[in-house]
């Protein structure tokens, strides 16, 4: 959130902290300069942000932009967290922003993949009321948010109020399976993206007539320049899958080698998000698996990776499944016959092999959803259309160091395609 006056302007954060007291009292140890700063804390699922009412006011006076980047992007999220988050969030952060007398302009950073798995080209249109990607389906969000509400009272009448461990971890297995099922059932492939469907949609029928800016990126990646080049916090997507090679922890991949990988440097996010809608690079600079694969490759062949020990890792190639029948027909063969054969000895032997089997078969049945929850962008056939973005850079000059701040070119420059420019700036 940002307000402004003539002589000064002001960025106030909104920050929502980690539950648990560890969390909290690590962010205000070791940025308590800028939190003092930039303050309030609050919390987006809550009435008010989480804040009292003189706060609301306070803010409410001097905000002219409001920035939504606070979301779940789990894709194997709880139904009713996702919902809290990505969906009520937004309704929460749309009604102060009603209260709010200078507002120029309300952001929601979204996600490109609220396309589902469409194929083709893929226009910068708003979602409508109601609209659906499975035929025959209308979403219906009070709806919805009334379903978790039961599905949530059913849980809690079967579940003991003395539950245990196991019990508890069984019920938020249901949630997140919910979570999966309700999102195939209106046509999109996770919680993730179905929740961030749903907030476009609510922040279309809330907005009135507030100015309202929706940014959908793609994959996003380390950075191309800000605050230096190749920095990433965590790892996550497609770093993970890299970081797992780089290890040599990985020797098969679920992807078609031949589709292209829409990938977008974090602060090339960033930089458009202040007049644009998709931040990919699909269109404009197109970069297929193979190129991403081949880039990475060429890296650790030139830079081999050193164990703990100090002796070289090796590289080796990955073998890449192109159809998801290939790779379940292999996990079966190579894990799953094997499992079931030690689950047979391990009953013949009253249990002997109980903690490897189960050890193992969690391992598997890990390495099988994620393979379904990624399976649509492994093989996802669309291209983002990105017209909103190109009226904007050609209105723009980059004549100045001010000015290439807020560069967000994806195509190809110095000779250097995205995927190249990426495996350089993740391993820099």
């Amino acid at each position: 959130m940002e307000s402004s006056s003539r002589s000064s302007s002001r960025r106030r954060w909104l920050l929502w902290p980690e539950q648990g007291p560890k969390n909290g009292e690590k962010i205000t140890d070791r940025f308590s300069p800028v939190i003092d700063r930039f303050r309030p804390a609050g919390d987006i699922i809550s009435e008010n942000l989480g804040l009292e009412d003189t706060t609301v006011e306070e803010l409410a006076k001097d905000i002219d932009v409001i920035v939504n980047i606070a979301a779940t992007t789990n894709f194997y999220e709880r139904y009713d967290v996702s919902l809290d988050v990505n969906v009520m969030g937004v309704k929460h952060l749309c009604q102060f922003a009603k209260q709010c007398a200078k507002l120029k302009m309300f952001m929601q950073v979204s996600t490109a993949y609220v396309s589902g798995e469409r194929a083709g080209l893929i226009r910068e249109n708003p979602i409508k009321p109601g609209d659906s990607l499975q035929e025959g389906t209308y979403l219906d969000i009070d709806a919805e948010l009334r379903f978790v509400r039961e599905a949530k009272k059913e849980l809690l009448l079967l579940l003991p109020l003395n539950a245990g461990d196991d019990a508890k971890k069984a019920g938020r297995k249901a949630m997140k399976e919910l979570g999966i099922q309700r999102a195939r059932h209106f046509g999109w492939p996770n919680t993730y993206v179905f929740t961030k469907a749903m907030g476009e949609m609510l922040l279309g029928q809330l907005r009135g007539d507030m100015p309202v800016v929706i940014m959908r990126p793609s994959i996003i990646t380390s950075v191309q320049a800000e605050p230096l080049p190749g920095w990433m916090q965590g790892t996550r997507t497609i770093d993970t899958f890299i970081i797992g090679y780089a290890k040599q922890e990985l020797s098969c991949v679920l992807a078609d080698l031949s589709i292209v990988a829409d990938v977008i440097p974090g602060d090339m996010v960033e930089k458009g998000a202040q007049a644009v809608y998709h931040a990919t690079s699909s269109l404009g600079n197109p970069a297929t698996y193979a190129m991403i694969y081949e880039a990475v490759l060429r890296h650790f062949y030139q830079n081999p990776r050193m164990g703990k020990n100090g002796e070289v890792i090796p590289t080796k190639e990955l073998y890449f499944f192109t159809t998801i029948t290939r790779f379940c027909l292999f996990m079966f063969l190579a894990y799953k016959l094997p499992l079931e054969i030690l689950h047979l000895v391990n009953l013949l032997l009253c249990g002997l092999f109980s903690n490897l089997y189960n050890d193992m078969n969690r391992k598997y049945k890990y390495v099988m959803l994620l393979a379904d929850i990624y399976r649509p962008f492994a093989f996802f056939q669309g291209c983002y259309d990105e017209m909103n973005l190109e009226r904007l850079r050609s209105k723009m000059t980059m004549k100045t160091p001010e000015d290439q701040m807020f560069n967000f070119d994806t195509r190809p420059s110095n000779g250097k395609s995205i995927s190249t420019k990426f495996t350089y700036l993740a391993f820099s």
